[in-house]
């Protein structure tokens, strides 16, 4: 009978807080979330403040309903796996606490996992990875390309130099009255406008994999304005669909050019933005067209925003190549992964 090993997983790097149970990195026994998207629309954001304390009064219910779910006890666990980074260094405080808490008190191994490769592990729970291997993470405080020529080995090849593609989404949903999060009603006006604005496709043809938003975000936000002072009423959905293509074809020129600067056996797409409908339509086709041998693998809707499920697939792999965290583990809210030489 084959070994089963079961992860405890936390995930509080922002405002959800997440606990589930993982078998063997690739099944889901049960993966909780309580969110505090209500307690923070009204600011138009995430609150740092108000994100930590949230966490603190639903940690032990998440760890509880968690377990409950899963039909487990602290004693059928195999280790204890949570993200210390990055994120917001108070609300990742809440979830490392806790689950040095858990370890301890039940002689576990404490996995440390970064957040991103979480993301990128979300994946996972669709089908194998094979390597090596490319992934675009696209999510509210990150926009990389990562590059991964074994399990376990991430090389960031790009990023942003400044906003993340979900945080564009966010500023730009502030202008037009969009609630917090703003990325899934941008992807739905989208796609009932067109590309009227023709708004800058930014660091698109530069001799780089980098990427850059804040340009786009700015020219959005004159557009809007200047409209506003004529007193001329743009039309939201040729605004969104105008904003979204302009990401949009900077994410896959940039996409299919690493793929062919490296090339690998299998695509991943993975992060909070990698639930828009244009971007995965874009891909698909893309894909198709330039690079029909690499197979693609992209996140589950359900599992692209944060959530304990991806850090417990994660966890398992750094938990068979023997990562282990000391009691001494702290939150480390700039983690990021090495930058490719």
């Amino acid at each position: 009978m084959a070994e089963r090993n079961l992860i405890l997983a936390f995930e509080t790097s922002c405002d959800e807080t997440s606990v589930a149970v993982i078998e063997n990195g690739t099944k889901i026994l049960s993966n909780i979330v309580a969110t505090q998207i209500d307690s923070h629309q009204r600011f138009g954001g995430v609150v740092p403040e108000v994100a930590s304390r949230h966490h603190i009064e639903w940690i032990t219910r998440c760890i509880d309903q968690a377990l409950e779910e899963a039909s487990v006890g602290y004693s059928d666990l195999t280790a204890v796996a949570v993200t210390y980074g990055p994120g917001l260094v108070g609300s990742l405080l809440v979830g490392v606490t806790a689950a040095k808490v858990v370890a301890w008190a039940h002689q576990l191994p404490l996995i440390p996992v970064n957040h991103m490769a979480g993301h990128l592990y979300a994946a996972r729970f669709v089908g194998a990875f094979k390597y090596p291997q490319m992934a675009l993470l696209v999510s509210g405080g990150h926009t990389e390309l990562v590059y991964m020529p074994r399990e376990h080995e991430y090389k960031i090849i790009g990023e942003t130099r400044d906003d993340a593609a979900g945080e564009a989404y966010d500023k730009i949903g502030r202008v037009l009255g969009v609630n917090y999060p703003a990325g899934k009603t941008i992807d739905e006006w989208a796609a009932q406008g067109h590309d009227t604005f023709h708004f800058p496709r930014a660091m698109e043809k530069e001799d780089n994999l980098d990427f850059s938003f804040s340009g786009l975000k700015s020219a959005f936000i004159n557009t809007v304005h200047n409209a506003d002072q004529r007193g001329e009423k743009l039309n939201k959905y040729d605004l969104a669909a105008s904003f979204q293509q302009s990401v949009v074809d900077v994410l896959a020129e940039k996409t299919m050019r690493a793929l062919t600067e490296y090339p690998v056996e299998q695509l991943i797409l993975a992060g909070g933005v990698a639930a828009n409908h244009g971007l995965r339509q874009r891909l698909d086709h893309d894909m198709r067209a330039y690079h029909p041998t690499v197979t693609m693998l992209q996140a589950p809707l359900k599992l692209c925003g944060d959530n304990a499920a991806m850090i417990g697939a994660a966890g398992y792999i750094n938990y068979q190549h023997g990562d282990r965290a000391g009691w001494d583990l702290n939150a480390e809210p700039g983690l990021m992964f090495d930058r490719m030489k």
